[in-house]
C-alpha cells in the first residue's frame, strides 16, 4: 500500500476507462437483476464497493470488480422466493461472510485447476459476446442490456431484431467513436504526451455527447434522447440521496431459504472471481501472481459491505479488468479510483452523464470485446496444436451458446479428455529385443500408474505373441494402482501360462484376484 500511488501517471486514465465501461454495466445488470421494481442504484453500489473496498482487499494489481452479468438469474430468482430486496440482500451480507471463511480455509487453490486453453476460450468468447451484444447498441437499438456475459446464444435473435430498428444518429456517432478509438490505438498517438494521459474513451464520449447536442440543433431528426442515453437517478438533496439506499431486513434470517441463496452466491460469484483471477493475471503484462485465498476474503468482504448498503453481489470481472490492463493501469490504484469515480460522478454530474449516448459506450466495450478475442488469439492457438486448440474452441462455443460456467465446464471435459488421452498413452514404455534368440519385450512402468492406465496396459500384456520373454519393470514407480495390478497378477495366472510367455516382474506387489 506504501507505493499505491508511484504509478499514478498510468492508473489515473486507466481508471477513466475503467468507469466508462463500469458505468453503463453497473446500471444494466441492476435493471435486469431487480425485475419487475429496478433498483438501478444498487449496481452502483456494487460498482462502487467492488472498486474500492474489494481493491483495497485484494492482492490483484489489476483485477476490478463489480455486480456481474453471471449472477443475474440467481439474484432475480432469490429476489422471488425471499420475497423482498430487502431480504436477499441478507442473503448477500451471508454470502460474504461464507467467501471469507472459504478464504482462511484454502478454497482459492481451486482456481489452479483449469486449464490454460480453457481460461484463454473463456477470454475470447466474452470478448466475442461483447463484440455481438455491442451491434445493437451501435445502431440504436437499445432495449437489450450492455451486460459483459453470454445468455445462451439470445444475441442472435437480438442482432436480427436490431437490424429493424436502425437509428442514423445512433450510427454516425458509433462509426466516429470507433474511428477515434482505433486511432488512439495506433503507436504514433501514444508518442504523443497529452494523449498518454488523455484515454480515447473520454475523448469518444466528450464527442458523443457534443454531437447529440450538434444534431439538436442542425439536425433534430437525428437526436438521441430516452432510452438511447444513461439514466441515472438525479437527487435534489440529501434526503434523495439517502433514499438512494436500501438496507437488509435481518429479521430474514428465521426463514431457512435465505441460508441456501447465500450458498448459491457464494459458490457462484467465487467460482467467476477465480476464473476472472486466473483471466486476468495471463493478461497482465508482468505476469503478476494473484494470491488466491486473499482474493476470496477480499471478495467475501465487498459481499458483506455491499449487502450492508444495498448493493448487488460482487465479483471479479474480466471485461472491467481487461479494459484496465489494455488502457495501462499498473496497480491497484486504478481500480480504487475508478469506484471512487463511479460514486463522485454519480452523484455529482448525474445530469452530465445522463447526457452519454449508448452508442459511445457500445463503441468502447466493442473496443475492449475484439481486443479479448484477437484474431492473433486464434492463431496462436492453433498453432499449439489440437490439445491446445480443441478445448479453446469448445469453452468459446460452450459459453456462447450457454453461460460462462456451463461453457467452462465444456471446455474442461474436452481439456480432461486430452489429459486422460495423453495419461493412457504415456504410463510406460516398451522396449524390444532379442535373448538367446528369443524376443525379449521390457515394459517399464511410469512413476505414477494409476486405473487410468489400466486400460493401456492390459490392451499391451494380453496382444504379446506367444513365446516370449517379458520383463515388468516397477523399479521406477512410486505408486501402482491396484487395478493395474490385479490386470498384470491375471495375465501371470492366466495368459501368460496360454501363450507360453515368461514373465518376469520388478518391484511389482502380488495381490489376490477375486476368484482365485
Amino acid at each position: 500500500m506504501k507505493n499505491l500511488f508511484s504509478n499514478w501517471r498510468s492508473d489515473a486514465p486507466a481508471s477513466l476507462v475503467v468507469f466508462l465501461v463500469a458505468l453503463p454495466l453497473c446500471l444494466g445488470v441492476a435493471l435486469a437483476s431487480t425485475g419487475e421494481n429496478p433498483v438501478l442504484f444498487s449496481g452502483v453500489i456494487a460498482g462502487v464497493v467492488g472498486g474500492v473496498v474489494v481493491g483495497l482487499f485484494s492482492g490483484s494489481r489489476l483485477g476490478v470488480s463489480g455486480p456481474a452479468a453471471g449472477l443475474i438469474t440467481i439474484v432475480l430468482s432469490a429476489i422471488i422466493t425471499l420475497g423482498s430486496f430487502e431480504a436477499f440482500l441478507v442473503a448477500v451480507v451471508l454470502s460474504g461472510i461464507l467467501q471469507i471463511i472459504a478464504g482462511f480455509v484454502g478454497a482459492g487453490v481451486i482456481g489452479n485447476y483449469f486449464p490454460s486453453s480453457v481460461i484463454k476460450g473463456m477470454l475470447a468468447a466474452i470478448g466475442l459476446t461483447l463484440i455481438l451484444k455491442e451491434i445493437p447498441h451501435l445502431v440504436g437499438y437499445d432495449k437489450t442490456l450492455m451486460v459483459d456475459e453470454p445468455d445462451g446464444g439470445h444475441f442472435i435473435q437480438e442482432l436480427i431484431t436490431s437490424m429493424q430498428f436502425l437509428n442514423p444518429g445512433a450510427i454516425v456517432i458509433a462509426i466516429i467513436s470507433l474511428a477515434i478509438l482505433i486511432l488512439f490505438d495506433r503507436p504514433v498517438m501514444k508518442k504523443i504526451a497529452l494523449f498518454k494521459f488523455i484515454p480515447g474513451a473520454l475523448i469518444v464520449v466528450v464527442v458523443g455527447i457534443l454531437m447529440n447536442l450538434l444534431f439538436s440543433a442542425v439536425f433534430p431528426e437525428m437526436v438521441l434522447s430516452g432510452e438511447h442515453l444513461v439514466s441515472l437517478p438525479v437527487t435534489q438533496s440529501f434526503e434523495d440521496f439517502k433514499n438512494l439506499f436500501t438496507f437488509p431486513d435481518f429479521s430474514a434470517l428465521t426463514n431457512p431459504n435465505v441460508y441456501g441463496v447465500a450458498f448459491t452466491i457464494a459458490l457462484v460469484a467465487s467460482l467467476e472471481s477465480l476464473l476472472s483471477v486466473e483471466a486476468t493475471d495471463k493478461l497482465d503484462p508482468d505476469k503478476h501472481q494473484t494470491p488466491t485465498n486473499q482474493e476470496l476474503k477480499a471478495q467475501g468482504i465487498g459481499n458483506v459491505v455491499s449487502g450492508l448498503l444495498g448493493g448487488l453481489p460482487v465479483t471479479q470481472v474480466i471485461v472491467r479488468s481487461s479494459a484496465n490492463i489494455n488502457s495501462g493501469g499498473k496497480s491497484k490504484l486504478s481500480t480504487i479510483l475508478h469506484g471512487v469515480l463511479l460514486f463522485l460522478c454519480v452523484l455529482a454530474i448525474p445530469k452530465v452523464l445522463n447526457m452519454i449516448p449508448y452508442a459511445s459506450l457500445a463503441a468502447i466495450l466493442m473496443m475492449v470485446g475484439y481486443k479479448l478475442s484477437s484474431v492473433s488469439l486464434y492463431k496462436k492457438m492453433f498453432k499449439l496444436g489440437l490439445e491446445q486448440f480443441l478445448p479453446f474452441i469448445a469453452t468459446i462455443v460452450g459459453v456462447l451458446m450457454t453461460d460462462l460456467l456451463k461453457g467452462i465446464g465444456i471446455g474442461l471435459v474436452v481439456a480432461i479428455f486430452f489429459i486422460l488421452r495423453k495419461n493412457y498413452k504415456n504410463n510406460y514404455s516398451i522396449e524390444k529385443a532379442e535373448e538367446n534368440g528369443k524376443p525379449l519385450v521390457r515394459i517399464q512402468l511410469a512413476q505414477e500408474v494409476t486405473f487410468l492406465n489400466k486400460g493401456s496396459i492390459h490392451e499391451t500384456l494380453y496382444n504379446l505373441p506367444e513365446n516370449v520373454h517379458v520383463i515388468i519393470d516397477g523399479s521406477d514407480s512410486q505408486a501402482i494402482d491396484y487395478d493395474v495390478l490385479e490386470v498384470i497378477q491375471e495375465f501371470k495366472t492366466h495368459t501368460a501360462v496360454e501363450k507360453n510367455i515368461k514373465v518376469t516382474t520388478f518391484r511389482i506387489p502380488r495381490v489376490e484376484v477375486m476368484g482365485h
